[in-house]
């Protein structure tokens, strides 16, 4: 036991080193003792330690004293939130937000905080609500004006998405990243672009500059829409290694992690609902609603189909089932120990958890879409949580698959897109995942290639709708008209008519990635 005169961060120390060594009674009790100092900053530190614990009543229970203690706490306001959103309360979330957001009308920097804390809600048009009052309080403020920008592409304001971005290059020619979302806007031409500009930039920066990274993916872009291939991927390469070489990471945790998966949820698992509530596929729908696959594999485009259909709303990339799995399997030990746990579950109770996350949204739809494309982590999970759930799993020509992810500069997750040696590893760790889930859950979803649905999309998206038990709509041909938000890689692309510009789209550097077609084939993925 510690005494409470120890110094924070000591005991916190303290704590982290008990959570690494796997002595979590000693952990949890120290937090416990650290929870009744009765002030803000120990509060908030121990409904963290709750979260890394898994215990998450303890973690809002926390966090909602330290707001009490100091209402006018930021900080401890936020943290309710977050612990809202960590338990799958997004109503109560967003009624913490919208108080938050009334009391802050001339505080620019709270604006832009709370819009952030919206954005982790799905909550889009709130967001951008905030953002644009940050606006008017700064309109010369490059960082407030890069936000509004962002949030425009989201909801589909391309134009004025540009002209923003443009200002906050004349305001602040060093902030890169808008330059490359910037050129992430539309096609460029021989009559409009920005390459001898980016080109400019990056020659007056050091070679290990980290905004190099920013500025080689726009001019990557930039180069291949004026179909400069060689220089593109040089650019591309450059950039990538740069970001490749800032990250701590190793593919061999995921590669792993999937591994570890198709082991522990096996056969006799797998077939344990089956077993309870006869065939998958003629379980009743219910509104869990998912469409999941490796990111740029096509996942929004179907997103949007089917959220143009009048019974089908789209709460976009949500992490909602992983929290809701992690509220009762979360703990210590890391990746692997979580899997194991996964195993052991109540699934009934995660299944009714992520219901309930669905309901909090206050979105009323016959079928609400999560369309995060790493659950196909959880297939298993949702197999036999969810046995009413429709799934479609998006699949795209490998060396599609792996290009379009090397050639975007994620902001979040991913880490192992930056490497093609690392993409390799990854992607025929996913494609033994999936080849698991075929043999042993077959009916649990629905595949469908990218290159399908662009040459034959009217048929294709009957056999989509069909799949989901909805009736066929003239409006899901038309999805390019859909005005719901959309933030994502594609927000851009999914804007318009259905086109076939990135089918084979990997042959433009053919010699460039003839090392990763030859890892793959090598391990039987044919690329052919």
């Amino acid at each position: 036991m510690q005494s409470p005169a120890t110094p924070l961060p000591q005991r916190l120390k303290f704590i982290q080193h008990a959570l690494e060594a796997g002595r979590r009674d000693e952990a949890s009790t120290a937090c416990a003792e650290l929870a009744q100092a009765g002030a803000v900053e120990p509060l908030l530190a121990a409904s963290q330690v709750y979260q890394q614990l898994g215990d998450f009543e303890a973690m809002l229970a926390s966090a909602e004293r330290a707001s009490r203690l100091a209402p006018a706490d930021v900080n401890a306001r936020s943290r309710v939130v977050e612990c809202h959103i960590y338990r799958g309360r997004m109503d109560a979330a967003r009624a913490q937000l919208a108080a938050m957001e009334a009391g802050a009308q001339h505080d620019a920097r709270l604006l832009q905080h709370i819009a952030t804390l919206y954005l982790h809600g799905a909550s889009h048009a709130e967001a951008q609500r905030c953002y644009e009052r940050a606006a008017q309080l700064q309109p010369g403020d490059a960082a407030t004006l890069y936000n509004l920008a962002s949030s425009c592409v989201a909801m589909g304001q391309i134009e004025r998405a540009e002209q923003l971005y443009n200002r906050v290059i004349a305001l602040k020619p060093d902030d890169f990243d808008a330059y490359q979302n910037r050129a992430t806007l539309r096609t460029w031409t021989a009559d409009s672009h920005h390459v001898d500009e980016l080109e400019q930039a990056l020659a007056r920066l050091p070679q290990e500059h980290p905004g190099r990274v920013a500025l080689g993916y726009a001019l990557a872009k930039e180069y291949e829409d004026l179909r400069e291939y060689a220089r593109a991927f040089a650019a591309l390469s450059a950039a990538a290694a740069l970001r490749r070489a800032r990250l701590a990471y190793r593919v061999e945790s995921d590669t792993r992690a999937m591994a570890r998966i198709a082991e522990v949820f096996g056969p006799a698992l797998l077939q344990r609902r089956q077993q309870a509530v006869g065939s998958v596929s003629a379980a009743p729908a219910e509104p869990a609603l998912f469409v999941l696959g490796l990111p740029r594999s096509g996942t929004t485009l179907v997103d949007r189909i089917l959220s143009s259909h009048s019974q089908v709303k789209s709460l976009g990339e949500i992490n909602s089932f992983a929290f809701a799995l992690m509220e009762l399997a979360s703990g210590l030990g890391g990746k692997l120990a979580m899997i194991e746990r996964s195993a052991t579950l109540d699934f009934e109770r995660l299944g009714a958890n992520y219901r309930a996350a669905l309901q909090s949204y206050g979105v009323r739809a016959e079928r609400l879409l999560n369309k995060t494309p790493s659950n196909y982590l959880y297939l298993g999970l949702i197999h036999l949580a969810l046995p009413g759930a429709r799934v479609v799993h998006l699949r795209r020509h490998p060396l599609d698959s792996c290009f379009a992810m090397f050639k975007t500069l994620f902001r979040m997750g991913y880490p192992f897109s930056y490497s093609l040696e690392d993409l390799g590893h990854y992607y025929l760790a996913y494609h033994r995942l999936m080849e698991h889930w075929r043999r042993h859950i077959p009916a649990s979803f629905h595949e469908l290639a990218y290159e399908d649905l662009v040459a034959q999309q009217e048929p294709r998206s009957r056999a989509l709708l069909a799949y989901c038990d909805l009736p066929w709509e003239d409006a899901c041909l038309q999805f390019h008209r859909n005005a719901a938000p959309a933030a994502t890689a594609s927000a851009t692309q999914v804007r318009q008519p259905i086109y076939s510009a990135s089918v084979q789209r990997w042959r433009d550097y053919e010699a460039q990635l003839a090392p990763l077609r030859d890892f793959l084939q090598s391990h039987g993925i044919d690329c052919d």
